[in-house]
């Protein structure tokens, strides 16, 4: 297998569609993000606030305490977008090693950020393009809001390792990067006969991923100084329903 080491390369808008069908993925800038979104970019930065104060995640497996993050999922229809009541986040075993097999219920996203215009607008954008490479009739949307910091010397954004999701699509969002080295993204192909790796550094740049198409991981981040850390969105996209347990509980 061949792994590049590149600078993020970019993928034009017009071409967001061809390069999910014949790539597998897409990597978008924040200015085309915002297009997407019909929303100016300072309205998409003004969501980065929403990131402050976390909460820990409870449930990481290799004892760090490195990882905080909001949870909450979506009904795209059409054009109507609609928050659904509040979920656990599971995942097969086949999926997260580390995680899966688990009903992890995080703090719900704030309401201030889902009932943001800047938010829906963004979701609904996403869905738009997707419909441009896989037409469904509701797309089944799950929000993480993440932030790794170096506290405790190292952060380990996917501790799971390369992974896909089980879903149709994944959307990975950088925010924000503060006194870190490390957060490389790499991605491959699950034929196995290609590989990219890159660092996102722009905030509110986009990874946009087919998740049955490509694997993908972020390397530990390591501090640069103080209070080091590394902010993300992850949404993913799934055309025939929510990801539950075979024993789902309700919260």
């Amino acid at each position: 297998m061949t792994l590049s080491s590149l600078s993020p390369p970019l993928t034009p808008l017009k071409e967001l569609a061809d390069s999910l069908r014949g790539d597998g993925f897409a990597i978008v800038s924040a200015r085309d993000v915002a297009q997407i979104a019909h929303v100016d970019l300072d309205q998409l930065q003004d969501l980065t606030q929403f990131w402050e104060e976390l909460p820990r995640d409870p449930y990481l497996r290799d004892g760090g305490r490195y990882r905080f993050r909001r949870h909450s999922s979506f009904e795209i229809k059409g054009d109507a977008l609609t928050m659904v009541p509040h979920r656990a986040h599971w995942q097969s075993v086949n999926y997260n090693a580390l995680h899966g097999g688990i009903e992890r219920w995080f703090e719900p996203s704030q309401a201030q950020l889902t009932s943001n215009p800047a938010w829906g607008s963004l979701l609904l954008g996403l869905a738009h393009v997707l419909n441009g490479v896989k037409q469904v009739n509701t797309w089944f949307v799950e929000a993480h809001q993440f932030r790794i910091d170096t506290t405790d010397g190292i952060g380990r954004p996917t501790p799971e390792g390369a992974h896909r999701d089980g879903v149709d699509f994944v959307a990975v969002f950088l925010l924000n990067r503060v006194g870190i080295k490390g957060g490389e993204t790499r991605i491959f192909d699950t034929s196995g006969s290609a590989g990219l790796r890159f660092t996102l550094t722009e905030p509110w740049s986009l990874l946009l991923m087919n998740d049955e198409r490509m694997i993908h991981e972020s390397t530990p981040i390591q501090p640069l100084g103080p209070h080091g850390f590394r902010d993300t969105l992850v949404l993913t996209f799934r055309s025939n329903g929510f990801q539950d347990s075979p024993n789902r509980s309700q919260q």
